[in-house]
């Protein structure tokens, strides 16, 4: 995976990706830290982990290698795109891994479960509604070395890398985000009306605080389950389900 030094340009003439004539700094991500995204992450088998800017392929095809899940990267030089392709098949992975030539910003990302970004915070500032907007909640998001502007993540942490790399020194920081879902508004429950707010994770039912991780809410003592247009759960051992209205 890269960092981006296109994102400045990008900020500067509101241009796509492709229709800018770009030179990037080429910084690889070590695989130490790839590990631990993928860690981070939890991935598993049934994974599809998507890099943003996927530079030599090395994210996806750890993803396969050592966490036996599918991968999808997606970067703008073709010539990395090739060159990912051949370290796919020499790592024996090319069943389980697919690479593309496309815009990060435009791409289809909606199927990934775990997505990587190693990307300048003017592009994932860009990202950040897409990821939202089009990702299923319970999606990983994992970056390396920025963070994502009004948006705390669930977990974060930095390790301390083995030998200096070039481009980013002796250590990383990595955060991590779960997409949650959207279930602010006005839930009914056995006749009484809740209002939910919600800021990413964060959310207020009534003014109770509580949280949610993907489908999971929790607050007060209530723990339940966003299923579509209910959350279901219990109280104290008692069921409690909300339903939004039509």
């Amino acid at each position: 995976m890269r960092l981006l030094a296109l994102a400045l340009a990008l900020s500067l003439t509101g241009a796509r990706a492709e229709e800018v004539e770009w030179q990037v700094p080429f910084i690889t991500t070590p695989e130490e830290v790839v590990e631990r995204m993928l860690e981070l992450a939890g991935t598993r088998a049934d994974d599809l982990v998507v890099d943003l800017g996927s530079g030599d392929g090395r994210i996806v095809i750890i993803a396969a290698r050592k966490f036996g899940a599918r991968g999808l990267g997606i970067e703008l030089d073709e010539r990395l795109v090739e060159k990912s392709r051949d370290n796919a098949r020499a790592a024996g992975v090319a069943d389980r891994v697919s690479f593309v030539q496309g815009d990060v910003l435009t791409a289809d990302i909606s199927k990934a479960s775990v997505v990587t970004v190693y990307l300048l915070p003017s592009l994932i500032g860009q990202l950040q509604q897409r990821f939202t907007g089009e990702l299923r909640p319970g999606t990983r998001i994992v970056s390396h070395a920025f963070g994502m502007t009004g948006w705390t993540p669930d977990r974060s942490g930095t390790i301390r890398l083995s030998k200096s790399h070039r481009g980013q020194g002796d250590e990383s920081r990595l955060f991590l985000w779960v997409v949650p879902a959207d279930v602010r508004g006005i839930w009914l429950s056995e006749g009484r009306r809740l209002r939910i707010e919600q800021d990413y994770q964060k959310i207020e039912v009534d003014g109770v605080s509580g949280r949610l991780s993907g489908n999971d809410v929790f607050w007060g003592r209530f723990r339940g389950r966003v299923d579509g247009e209910r959350i279901r759960g219990e109280i104290d051992g008692k069921p409690l389900v909300l339903t939004r209205p039509k």
